[in-house]
């Protein structure tokens, strides 16, 4: 507490409490939230940093990338101290820190994201004035490179009822107020807020202050703008501002119940406000009305409670639904429709925030409400059920805080047997949880009983809301009789206490350091289903404004909601919808799937969903406390402080009491005491060796790089031992190492500098290597500009010569087109590189889009399964519940009739007791009535007994009748849970064969799949074939590389040699040079001799000339020596440059050699794309080689006639002009031939010009000639291609009918699919009429059996009235008889028990006939609902009908097709083969007319002759019997043809030639008269009338084929046989 106080002073508000981060909220915003502060932060671990919520941000993020686990920090605190901004705190320090791909997000768009969640989601309350009434979870994906790349929010406990209800003095959301004071005058108009309403039934009010409305004008300005930073559209803002204006209007327009109306109908208060909300929702006023009042046409209300309720709670449910009021109906209505844009805003600010890329882990933030309590803000108030929800809340949180610091660490160090001595730590969790969600043993069962087992308060809201008399007193009851404590006990350890209010109790939270007082009234309202809520939803989708409509209609389709609760749970990333999947398993297993629809136990369910989220990652807390009361209030104001004032004052700025309190409330205090005393690092020993290797470098020295661990714990122990660690500082478990506090960190510290000084010698050993390399470079660029110089010196030396000009002029010249073809190639190969490297691009993003895609498909169906499996699991529990149930009331039932059965018996017995002594007493009297006075007394006896055992008779007999009908009830009951039971049943199959089917299309995807990937393997193993071809070349070139060094080590050698060789003629030199010295020692002392001479005078001059003459020989030896030297000089600068030459020609070759190397590699890559790419292009190619050669046999066989024909054609053709064209050939040849001998005849005899001008003309016809023929040639080629082109147009439209008749076949196999679906949904229509109908025929033998039950009662009335009738003819007639008093009373006596049996049989018949009334009211329902299954049932049977007719249709307009194509093949058929035979007939023909021609001429010939004759009469009637009949045939056929007309000729010359020789123009005159005459040539063809008659009639009757053709070539030749028949005879006769 000091230490916190000192820093507080100071304006430290951050301080590390263990692992832990406390912040304590300051009155006055710090500057300690910069960019430079953050950028302090970056990279640094959390020993070497100051407390601060970037510290906290900067940890969770290291361990992210380097354990590359999903982390998650957590908020806890009151409401007030400061959670939400310190939220934004740290999603503003990692977007800014780890970046995005692309920046797109940005610390901009945040701002704009928390702008839009504090206007729709945060008010002011008593204790902030800016709370949030939300609970979000904000998650941050990260990729790979540890940038963002994605992210979401998760919303969930929205207090959506603060928009009609809140405590006093508290507002509505910031929205509204942001809208009613910023929005301009256009929008103003839209939303009819020109003039605000007096009051409102949802306390919805604009601002009376100045300043408070310029806050909210600006407040709304900012909203717009962040909203369009989201990419929110104008429309969809239009949408949202609709539906908040006309919450606002409902809240003017208020409700309330008609006066005029019996009933109490429900109804607007002010229809004027209501007609401006239905305007802004698009819907009319009716629709509102109905969609708020009227819920039971909605039919929700039933299908809502039907699955927890049991089976008399729909009657209970009518019951209870007039108890609603018109104000809640609105205000439920009014909480739906916020609801709805809440969710709406989350999800557009989801949409903005979502991103395709892959991402790798996760950083969760968790902010949540604070701790409420109304007490602390100086409210005198109970707590409502939204605070207690938020507190709840906060609770878990704080459970799961116990959890991982206590209960986990304790687990830890038992599990690896380490004995810790925790002085004083309280393990236990806080109790107050349990009282609120504990849930009991019989959650699965579907009853309404209430139990003594101990339940939490929203389970038993649950039951006293769906009990008939269920109230808030009951509530509390029940409560306080769990875990009230008893009397006696002390306030202390008790969690639930009675407070003095009335509906007022107190809950212990914070383990017991802060008591809160609760307000039950109305709390089980919170638990009622209330329809108008629901209708919110359809009301928005059914919307007439399309703005409105389209974004509800396109959300609802998506799974954004779950269970009306969490909000935000789309995404595109894979970690969203993993995150999606296990909050929705959450709410479908176990209890879950039973509960999820009560709004009590949604509660729990999402604070479930939160915690399982947050259990998956590693978890880091932070605790924000709130400095003093006043704070909560908006008392304190923040007062400007100078720079030198003491701490003092901040001192006093803390309330130590609540402080005091925060802390033992939270544990702080324990758990850094077991934080302090325990070992809270620990590390896998194999792990921690790993890691920590690198600071004892002799042990790795000592076993080697590649030693192999086998005890792990021993290798551990050493290097702890190396490491000179204290013995108490770690503790060596199980199968990890502990450390104490901090000793991890100075481990990291030391590795940290020893990885430092590492990299550093590395680096060192780089820059070396590289300097290396740059001399080495260096030498080569001197040796290449020495290179360089003395070849320029080489060219100045060569420039002038001729023959080198003419060179340098030449050599380009012919480099010029091999650099260009080179220079194309290259392009060539780039061009092909590029687009090899686009289509390898395009695969792999196509492949990568599918692999995505596929696993995001099986993610979202294994969830599906997961919940579905989930549900069925649950439903066959409830179904195994509701089984045990019904035997344990089919046991009772069987007792209860035993018993009826016994008393039956007993019954029966008393009755023949009964009538035995009536019997006895009988006799008795007819003796012993008058006379004995003690026989009226037994008389009286005996009578009072049997009034007696008929009132016990009739009291047995009613009980046995309620005992009946219970057991009756019962029975109903139990036959309506198993209706539902089976109906869930079969759902439940049903849902279970979809996923069957499902599983089954994932296990045909997987074998695809799986023959890809053996497709895959087949191409690996292809490659490395490829591998080991490149691996022998490798090695090859590994070979040549080790001969280049062999000859790069005898090029050394040659260079010692040389180097040698220099070193012995340096010698030599040096020799020279001394041999130099002596000679000029020699030649001094000869100087001296000669000067010695000289001064001698006696010496002659022979001996003078001897010494010059030594003299000169001496300087010749000089000159001689001097030419050696520069000699050897010269070879020496010779031996250099070799040198250096060769060191050239070495580095060129390692330079060459290397490059070399490089290529081949780069050619092996390509080598391995190409073939990749080869084989699928093989196996394209092969799959559409073998279509393609399906296609052309088939085609093959279709045009094989007709390109025989047309090459038939074309062959004839060809053969004629190629005929021609040798013709034509010749000719010029002669010609040419020809032209030659004259040229040379010419040359020797002088020809004349003009015969050479004939020759030249010769010539040039005959080019002209051959010129044609060539034109004739290609006009024929012409023709052929035009052929081959109609050829593959036939074949191309043959091929698009066969896709057209696929086409339709596909068509016919989905109809066909979509009739077996309607045709089961249509069998299941009928099991649900057959299950109806048996329904309604036990209704039916119900109400029949009561019938008979009600007429048996009138037949028991009558006989009442008949004994009634009878005993009052009795009373009379005793009256006469004046009998005793006492008789008459009892006669009286008799007479009012039957009066009170009279009533009660009428009281019977009218229960009974009520009875029947609600029968027949439920055969009505049952009839109705046949009637609609029914007409449902015709409409499908319709449609099946009309998809039939369809299909029907298809199939005739197939089968048309199909004769259609037949039919025109069989018609092509037919004509070739009739084109064929008539070919053939007509050659025949042709044959025989030329025979017939001929013996006509030898006929007339003959007729000729012997004209003379007399005995020609004969032949001439038949000529002329000839020549009618081809009259009469001419008259019948029109337009003959040329063979007509020439058998016409013949006939008219036959005619001449008869009129000639008869004179039988008399006998022709009928026929006509014979014009002219013909020629003998031309009376040739009057013998071939029949044959052609017949050939026409037949060609004209269409008739095919070889039969034709020979019947038509019989009766030809038998008229021809005919015909020379006669002409024999004729022949006789004229001989």
């Amino acid at each position: 507490m000091h230490s916190l106080r000192q820093r507080y002073g100071g304006n430290l508000i951050h301080t590390h409490a263990g692992p832990n981060m406390v912040i304590i909220n300051p009155i006055s915003a710090p500057s300690m939230y910069s960019e430079k502060v953050m950028h302090m932060f970056k990279g640094c671990r959390r020993e070497d940093t100051a407390p601060h919520i970037y510290a906290v941000a900067q940890s969770a993020y290291r361990n992210l990338l380097t354990t590359r686990q999903d982390q998650s920090i957590v908020l806890l605190g009151k409401s007030g101290s400061g959670k939400t901004t310190n939220c934004q705190h740290l999603v503003h320090y990692l977007v800014s820190i780890a970046g995005s791909t692309g920046k797109i997000f940005t610390a901009e768009k945040w701002q704009a994201v928390y702008t839009v969640l504090e206007a729709f989601g945060n008010s002011a309350t008593s204790m902030n004035t800016n709370a949030s009434r939300f609970s979000q979870i904000v998650s941050l994906d990260f990729d790979q490179t540890g940038q963002v790349a994605s992210a979401s929010i998760q919303t969930m406990l929205l207090e959506k009822l603060r928009v009609v209800k809140r405590p006093e003095a508290e507002c509505t959301f910031n929205v509204f107020y942001f809208m009613m004071a910023g929005a301009d005058n256009t929008l103003r108009t839209e939303l009819h807020l020109n003039h605000f309403a007096e009051n409102s039934a949802f306390g919805i009010v604009p601002q009376t202050k100045p300043e408070d409305k310029q806050r909210s004008s600006q407040q709304f300005t900012k909203l717009q703008a962040a909203m369009k930073v989201l990419g929110i559209s104008s429309d969809e803002q239009k949408a949202l501002w609709l539906i908040l204006g006309a919450i606002y209007h409902l809240g003017a327009a208020g409700a309330t119940k008609a006066e005029a109306d019996e009933a109490g109908r429900k109804q607007f208060a002010r229809h004027e406000w209501a007609q401006k909300a239905a305007y802004l929702l698009g819907c009319t006023l009716e629709e509102l009305s109905s969609s708020i009042f009227k819920h039971q046409s909605k039919g929700t209300l039933q299908r809502s409670t039907s699955f927890r309720q049991g089976p008399d709670d729909v009657g209970t449910g009518d019951n209870s639904a007039p108890k609603i009021t018109a104000l809640e109906c609105l205000e439920a209505m009014a909480a739906g429709l916020y609801s709805e844009i809440f969710t709406l805003v989350i999800s557009l600010v989801n949409r903005a925030l979502k991103s395709s890329q892959h991402s790798l882990c996760s950083l969760l933030i968790v902010d949540t409400p604070g701790f409420q309590n109304p007490k602390l803000a100086k409210r005198d108030r109970g707590a409502t059920f939204e605070e207690l929800c938020h507190n709840y809340a906060q609770e878990r949180l704080q459970t799961l805080f116990h959890e991982r610091t206590f209960v986990q660490e304790l687990e830890r160090y038992k599990e690896e047997n380490i004995e810790l001595a925790l002085d004083d730590i309280d393990s236990s969790t806080s109790l107050s949880v349990a009282a609120i969600d504990q849930a009991s043993t019989q959650a699965w069962v579907r009853t309404l009983a209430r139990t003594d087992e101990a339940r939490g308060l929203l389970w038993l809201m649950e039951e006293e809301a769906l009990q008939p008399g269920g109230s808030e007193e009951t509530l509390l009851e029940r409560l306080f009789s769990y875990y009230s404590p008893a009397e006696g006990e002390s306030k202390g350890p008790a969690l639930l206490l009675k407070s003095e209010k009335t509906h007022h109790f107190l809950l212990g939270h914070s383990h017991g350091t802060d008591w809160v007082e609760y307000d039950a009234r109305g709390w089980l309202s919170h638990a009622k289903q209330n329809p108008a809520s629901q209708n919110a939803a359809i009301l928005l989708q059914d919307s007439q404004k399309k703005n409105i409509s389209g974004l509800f209609m396109g959300r609802s389709g998506g799974a954004t909601v779950l269970s009306g609760s969490i909000a935000g749970l789309e995404g595109g990333s894979q970690l969203a919808l993993r995150r999606a999947t296990s909050m929705r398993k959450t709410f479908t297993t176990g209890m879950a799937a039973v509960k999820k629809k009560s709004l009590c136990i949604q509660i729990k369910l999402q604070v479930d969903a939160l915690l399982d989220t947050v259990r998956r990652s590693r978890v880091h807390f932070v605790h924000c406390l709130v400095p003093k009361a006043e704070v909560l209030t908006g008392d304190v104001k923040v007062k400007t402080e100078t720079h030198g004032e003491s701490c003092d004052t901040g001192l006093m700025q803390l309330d130590v009491c609540l402080l005091r309190a925060q802390l033992r409330g939270s544990k702080l205090l324990d758990a850094l005491r077991i934080y302090r005393q325990g070992y809270p690092d620990n590390l896998v020993f194999s792990e921690f060796r790993r890691r920590f290797d690198v600071l004892t470098p002799h042990l790795t020295k000592k076993h080697g790089r590649n030693y192999i661990v086998t005890d792990e714990r021993r290798a551990v122990e050493e290097l702890l031992e190396s490491l000179e660690l204290e013995k108490s500082s770690y503790h060596m478990g199980l199968s990890r190492v502990f450390f104490r506090a901090g000793v991890l960190a100075k481990l990291e510290e030391q590795r940290d500098i020893q990885t430092r000084r590492n990299i550093t010698l590395f680096q060192a050993a780089c820059r070396g290597y590289l300097a290396r390399q740059a001399f080495k470079k260096r030498k080569i660029q001197d040796l290449a500009i020495r290179c360089i110089q003395k070849n320029i010196k080489k060219n100045r030396g060569v420039k002038g010569w001729p023959w080198w000009k003419l060179f340098t002029t030449v050599r380009p010249l012919i480099e010029v087109q091999l650099t260009e073809e080179q220079i194309r190639g290259k392009d060539e190969e780039i061009q092909q590189l590029k687009l090899r490297l686009e289509k390898v691009e395009k695969e792999r993003n196509e492949l990568r889009l599918n692999s995505d895609r596929l696993e995001s498909k099986i993610t979202e169906l294994s969830s599906e399964l997961a919940d579905e499996r989930n549900t069925g699991e649950s439903a066959s529990q409830l179904l195994e519940s509701e089984t045990s149930e019904r035997l344990r009331l089919e046991k009772e039932m069987k007792d209860l009739q035993t018993k009826f059965d016994t008393m039956k018996k007993q019954m029966e017995s008393m009755e023949m007791e009964v009538m035995e002594a009536r019997l006895i007493h009988a006799s008795e009297l007819n003796g012993e009535m008058d006379d004995d006075d003690t026989g009226g007394e037994w008389r009286l006896k005996f009578e009072r007994a049997i009034r007696e055992i008929e009132f016990t008779k009739k009291r047995l007999q009613q009980e046995f009748d309620d005992k009946l009908e219970v057991e009756q009830q019962n029975k109903r009951q139990l036959e309506r849970k198993l209706t539902d039971l089976q109906a869930d049943n079969e759902e439940v199959q049903r849902v279970a064969q979809q996923l069957k089917k499902k599983c089954q299309r994932l296990t045909a995807e997987l074998q695809d799949t799986k023959l890809h990937l053996e497709g895959q393997q087949s191409r690996n193993h292809d490659l490395e074939k490829k591998q080991r071809k490149f691996d022998s070349e490798q090695t090859q070139a590994q070979e040549e590389v080790q001969r280049e060094r062999s000859q790069r080590d005898k090029l050394s050698r040659e260079k010692d040699m040389l180097t040698g060789e220099v070193f012995s003629l340096r010698q030599q030199l040096e020799d020279k040079d001394l041999e130099i010295c002596a000679v000029n020692l020699k030649l001094e002392q000869m100087e001296a001799e000669l000067q010695d001479l000289n001064s001698q005078e006696s010496k002659d001059e022979a001996s003078l000339a001897k010494v010059k003459k030594q003299i000169r020989d001496l300087e010749a030896k000089v000159k001689d020596q001097e030419e050696e030297l520069d000699e050897q000089a010269g070879t020496i600068q010779m031996l250099e440059q070799a040198k250096l030459r060769l060191e050239m020609e070495m580095e060129r070759l390692r330079q060459t050699h290397s490059k070399e190397i490089e290529s081949k590699d780069d050619e092996v890559e390509e080598i391995r794309q190409s073939c990749s790419k080869k084989l699928k292009q093989m196996e394209v190619q092969l799959e559409e080689e073998y279509e393609d050669k399906q296609k052309v046999l088939r085609e093959r066989r279709d045009l094989e006639a007709k390109l025989m024909s047309a090459q038939e054609q074309v062959s004839h053709r060809d053969v004629e002009t190629e005929k021609r064209l040798r013709k034509d050939l010749k000719r010029t040849k002669a010609l040419l031939a020809d032209a030659q001998i004259m040229l040379d005849h010419l040359k020797n005899n002088a020809p004349s010009k003009r015969e050479i001008a004939q020759l030249k003309n010769q010539l040039e016809e005959s080019e002209f000639t051959c010129a044609a023929a060539v034109k004739a040639k290609k006009s024929m080629e012409v023709e052929i291609e035009d052929l081959h082109v109609q050829m593959d147009d036939i074949s191309k439209s043959k091929q698009a009918l066969e896709e057209q008749l696929s086409r339709l076949q596909r068509e016919k196999n989905d109809l066909q699919s979509r009739m077996e679906e309607d045709q089961e949904d249509m069998n299941e229509l009928m099991k649900k009429h057959k299950a109806a109908v048996a329904q309604s025929s036990q209704n039916l033998a119900q109400i029949s059996d009561l019938q008979a039950q009600l007429e048996e009662a009138m037949k028991e009335k009558q006989d009442v009235q008949e004994k009634l009738t009878a005993l009052q003819s009795q009373l009379e007639f005793q009256e006469q008889s004046m009998v005793d008093k006492s008789l008459v009373s009892r006669q009286e006596a008799k007479i009012r028990e039957l009066e009170t049996k009279l009533e009660f049989e009428k009281t019977q018949v009218k229960r009974l006939e009520s009875l029947v009334a609600r029968l027949k009211e439920n055969l009505e329902k049952l009839t109705e609902e046949r009637d609609q299954r029914s007409a449902s049932e015709n409409r499908e049977k319709e449609q099946n009908k009309r998809l039939l007719r369809q299909i029907r249709d298809i199939k005739e307009e197939m089968a048309e097709l199909a004769k259609k194509e037949a039919e025109a093949s069989r018609k092509k058929h037919e004509l070739e083969m009739d084109i064929e035979s008539l070919e053939a007939a007509n050659q025949s023909l042709q044959a025989d007319l030329k025979l017939a021609f001929k013996r006509i001429g030898d006929l007339q010939a003959a007729i000729e002759d012997e004209m003379e004759s007399d005995d020609n009469e004969d032949l001439i009637n038949s000529l002329q019997d000839m020549v009618t009949k081809y009259q009469k045939r001419k008259n019948k056929i029109e337009g003959a043809s040329d063979t007509d007309s020439e058998v016409e000729d013949r006939v008219d010359g036959v005619k001449s030639w008869l009129s000639k020789n008869k004179g039988s123009a008399k006998n022709l005159s009928d026929d006509g008269s014979l014009k002219s005459s013909s020629p003998p040539s031309s009376r040739r063809r009057f013998c071939l009338d029949r044959s052609d008659e017949e050939e026409e009639e037949e060609i004209e009757e269409g008739s095919t084929g070889r039969s034709s053709y020979r019947s038509r070539y019989k009766r030809s030749s038998s008229s021809y046989m005919n015909n020379s028949d006669g002409e024999a005879k004729l022949s006789e006769t004229t001989t």
